[in-house]
Formats: structure tokens, sequence, C-alpha cells
């Protein structure tokens, strides 16, 4: 089984006003998670949302990822328009290509992109494993950023097929 760090949606867009919850701090576990990655010979895969008149639009700034995260040369970045890192891209064909069968997961907005991903990566049969406290998202209307990440990280734990581990226990 090859296996890959999979960075979703970890741009620089997350740090505008207001930046998600605890940004700084997941960017600093992204950052050591990536380092131990590379170190373990593990690729680096790094999904970047694509989105026109917004924050998220290609070539902007904002549309950047951290400088201490950025991709290096050779590693994967699969742009994508949806949610889904899968739809209508070459993602799935890219990662059997590269023999990769098992994702762990990180990067923003737990439940938009992190959610959709996690549950496809699933469901087409990837070992999925969603690093706990290494996905963030923002305060929504209805309900805080905390409680999101918590509800997630349970509902996840409760699927059977994917496996929800902090970061300070990873294999790697």
């Amino acid at each position: 089984m090859s296996s890959a760090l999979l960075v979703i949606d970890f741009q620089n867009a997350i740090f505008t006003d207001p930046p998600a919850y605890q940004a700084d701090l997941v960017l600093v576990r992204i950052n050591n998670l990536i380092s131990r990655a590379r170190q373990a010979g593990m690729p680096v895969v790094y999904v970047q949302h694509d989105e026109a008149d917004s924050p998220w639009e290609k070539d902007s700034a904002t549309w950047q990822f951290p400088p201490a995260i950025a991709p290096q040369p050779g590693d994967f970045v699969s742009a994508k328009q949806h949610s889904s890192a899968f739809q209508q891209s070459r993602f799935q064909a890219a990662l059997a290509e590269r023999g990769i069968t098992e994702v762990f997961v990180c990067g923003y907005a737990t439940e938009f992109c992190i959610d959709t991903n996690v549950r496809q990566a699933a469901a087409l049969g990837i070992k999925t494993v969603v690093i706990a406290d290494a996905h963030t998202t923002g305060q929504r209307p209805h309900l805080d950023a905390p409680t999101i990440i918590q509800h997630h990280n349970w509902v996840w734990s409760c699927m059977g097929q994917i496996q929800v581990t902090p970061h300070e226990q990873l294999p790697f």
C-alpha cells in the first residue's frame, strides 16, 4: 500500500478577515506533517480550490498556498472548482497512477471540501485517515467552528471505513 499526505484547500484565502478557526495552529501542524511525510518518503498531494470572483480566484495572492507549506517540485497539485477533487478531474486517475491507496487528509473546510473528499475517497475504496486536529473551518451563523470540527470527527469515526487520528499518533 502506498500512502500520501493530502492537503486540501489550505490556501492563503483562509487567513483573510475573518480567518479560519485556529488557522495559524493548523498551519504549523500541516507544516510539521509535510516535513514528516517527506522524511518518510511519502508523497504530498495538494488540492487547490479555484473559484472566479472570490478570494479563491486562480493566480491571486489568496489562491496561493502559504509559503511554509507551498508545494515543492515533484509534488502533485490538483485544481478543483467543486467541493470534490474527484469531480470533473483526473484526480482519481492521478492517485491510481502513483499507486496511492491510502490518504492522510488535512486542510480546509471541514464541513465542505474535507468532508466531501473524505467520504468520496472512502467510497472509492481508498483507505482514508482524517488527521483529527489538522483540519479547520470558519465560524458559521448557526454553529461555531470547534463544534463543526468535533461533529465531523465524530461522524467520520463512526463510518467504519474512515479512521480519525490526531497528528501526533500518525505512523509517519
